[in-house]
Formats: structure tokens, sequence, C-alpha cells
């Protein structure tokens, strides 16, 4: 029980930490004060995290407080995510960091929330009345979080402004499709010199030849999930969908690894890869990935890569891996931060919750790769050179 309570009192003052990093945004105490009280209901162990449960766990009397934290009170999201993202690089960042792009579906009834239609939901597997949000993963070696967030708008809303102006979207926001708003989370991590080493995402993603190209020409290493039908130029500078390069291919350039941890143990296929392109910088190198399943071998996925020359194909299954740190991303902040708890309408309030709930789940990140630390120097031997020698001991 005392070990429950430090705990407590440890997230405690970690939020309040990353509190100060962004209270300057707000021009008054009371939502001030109820940005810090929102966070903490998010983190804290109740079975539902609606607008009643978070003041009860506040103290307040009612949601309103909350609610008007979230939907009337003005101050900027963005600017908050950027005091966030900043705390996360300072405890995180790392030059070898993966960014990683992906969207996730929130379930909703009704017709009035911001984004809200039938469409498919790859979280619910199917299609459904949901909300769909586009995020940005920062994968790093000591812990992985998210810190960029849009909210997709399908052409249903967008091309009805009188219902977007009901629900807070703004006549300067137009359509913009799921990559471009990938594109332009990305853009903006470059623009804030946030440190990373890869980028990589689904064929959703992928597949965009345009946004390959852009990543290429800023010289930003990549390896991307695409679909079979794809293609590229190859040495022989043809013209090749990706499927067709593999079939020939000899057996032992097929190597069996593993690309991280899942749900289930280990994630262990077959790989192989087959350089791509004619014309490159002498540093540089372009390849085709192919993962093919161990027990169904019809079952396989490509990925095209843009990499250091000297990158090895266990490097390359490394970063195509990392991209399912995203999904533990999603996960980890529905469960303990209550990143899909939310009973906000408009399209502002959409993104002040997921700032709010993503400044959670970086304050946990951030514990978590502390407490990691502390485990690995309690656990590892002392270096000899911090041990006596009998030369010091003269």
């Amino acid at each position: 029980m005392g070990g429950d309570l430090a705990d407590v009192r440890l997230w405690a003052r970690e939020l309040e930490a990353v509190h100060e990093r962004f209270v300057h945004r707000f021009n008054r105490s009371e939502p001030r004060e109820s940005a810090l009280a929102y966070m903490r209901g998010l983190i804290a162990p109740l079975q539902r995290k609606n607008g009643w449960t978070l003041a009860e766990e506040a103290g307040h009397a009612g949601p309103d407080r909350l609610h008007r934290m979230l939907n009337r009170i003005g101050w900027d999201a963005d600017e908050v995510l950027d005091d966030i993202r900043r705390y996360v690089i300072d405890n995180l960042g790392d030059r070898d960091a993966v960014l990683i792009v992906d969207d996730t579906g929130f379930l909703k009834k009704g017709t009035r929330l911001a984004g809200v239609q039938r469409q498919y939901s790859g979280t619910a597997g199917r299609t459904e009345n949901c909300q769909i949000g586009v995020f940005l993963a920062y994968a790093a070696p000591l812990g992985r979080t998210l810190i960029d967030r849009r909210l997709y708008l399908p052409t249903s809303w967008t091309d009805d402004r009188e219902r977007c102006r009901r629900a807070g979207i703004g006549d300067e926001v137009a359509f913009e499709t799921k990559v471009a708003m990938a594109k332009a989370m990305v853009r903006r991590a470059i623009a804030e010199k946030i440190p990373f080493g890869w980028v990589t995402a689904d064929a959703a993603y992928g597949f965009s030849k345009g946004w390959r190209f852009e990543l290429e020409q800023a010289d930003v290493f990549h390896v991307m999930a695409t679909t079979r039908h794809d293609t590229v130029v190859t040495r022989r500078a043809l013209d090749h969908p990706v499927h067709a390069l593999f079939p020939g291919l000899p057996r032992q350039k097929w190597k069996r690894r593993s690309c991280g941890e899942g749900a289930h143990g280990r994630r262990i296929y077959d790989w192989a890869r087959v350089e791509v392109r004619p014309w490159h910088r002498k540093d540089r190198r372009h390849w085709v990935l192919a993962r093919r399943s161990v027990s169904r071998p019809e079952e396989i996925s490509y990925y095209i890569a843009y990499c250091p020359a000297g990158t090895t194909l266990d490097g390359l299954i490394r970063i195509a891996g990392s991209r399912w740190a995203v999904e533990e991303c999603f996960q980890t902040a529905k469960q303990e931060c209550g990143l899909d708890d939310y009973q906000v309408r408009r399209y502002p309030g959409w993104h002040r919750h997921m700032t709010l709930a993503m400044a959670a789940h970086a304050c946990l990140t951030v514990l978590r790769a502390r407490q990691l630390d502390t485990d690995k120097a309690e656990t590892d031997p002392p270096s000899s050179s911090t041990s006596a020698s009998p030369k010091s001991d003269a």
C-alpha cells in the first residue's frame, strides 16, 4: 500500500511538471487549474472517464468547469502541444528515434460530432459510425508516445460549411486526405528540429509515391509499407511491380528474423530485399523489402526503403517492425489515459482533449523510462573503471 501511495505521489509531481510546461498558455486561473485536474482524472484508475467521473475525481460539484475548459474558454491546443512535444524530446529525444504515422478510430453515436460518419475503422475492423484521428508517434530507445494529432474530416463534412460551423470547424479548414495530414505532421517535426532518424507508416500512407519522393528530397530515411501492386524503377531502369521482384529470388536470400515483440510473442517472418533504382547518391540506397509469413508463405507484405548505403537487412527490419509501436501507444493511451473517453462534439474540443490525453500519456511514458533506467543501473555490475585497483589502494 505504501508503494502505491508513493507511485501516486510520483505521478502527481510529474504531471505537475508537465503542466508547468504549458501553464502560461492560459490567461486565467480557472482553465489552468481545470487542465491539471482533467489530466489527473485521465490517469486515475476510473472505470469510465467521462465529464461526471472526472469532475468527481477533481472534487467539483459537476462537469461544468471541465466542459468550459474544453469547449468555451479560449486557449490554443496546438501551442500547448508544442510544449508537450518539447517535454517529450527533453526526456526521450534520440537521433535514432522513429516517427510513425497511423490513424485510429473512435466509435461514436449520432451525427453532430465533428467529423463523425459511417467509415472504415481499423480499430473496429469494419465500417462503423466513428471519428478518425491521424496521429504521429515518437518511438525512441527510452520509450514511445504520441506527439501530434489531427481529426480527419470527410467530404460529407467539408462540403457542408454550415454543418462545419455548428461543430466549430472554421471556413478555412478544407478537406485534407489522411496522407496530406501525415505529410503536414512530419513536416512540422522537421521544421521544429525534432531529433529522429527514420519515418515509417503502413501501406495506407506508404503507398504514396509523392510522399516518399518528398521525404527522399529532404534526405529523410524511411521504410514505408506499400501494396503489392505498387511499382518501382529497377536497377535496369524498368518500371516493375514490387510483388514481381521476389518469386525468382534464391532461397538463401530469405532470412528468418524477428521484427519485435507482439501481443503473442516475437513476430517472426522470412525477409528478403532487392535493391532498386539505378540512379542515386553514392552514400544512399533504395530497397524493396518482402516480409513473408512463416506458416502461410503465400501471405507477403512489401516495404520501400530509402536509407544510408551501409544499412543492413536487419537494420531495415528493425525500422519496419517499429511501426507496431504506434499501436502500443494507442492501446495504452486509451486504456490508461482516456484517449477515447471524451464527450466533446466540437472540433476544437476534440483537439483539446487529445492534447491533454497525450500529455498524460507522455508523462507516464517518461516515468516508465526513468524507472527502467533505475532498474538497469541497479542490476548492471559496476564497471571496471569504478572498481578500486591495487595501484589506487597504495
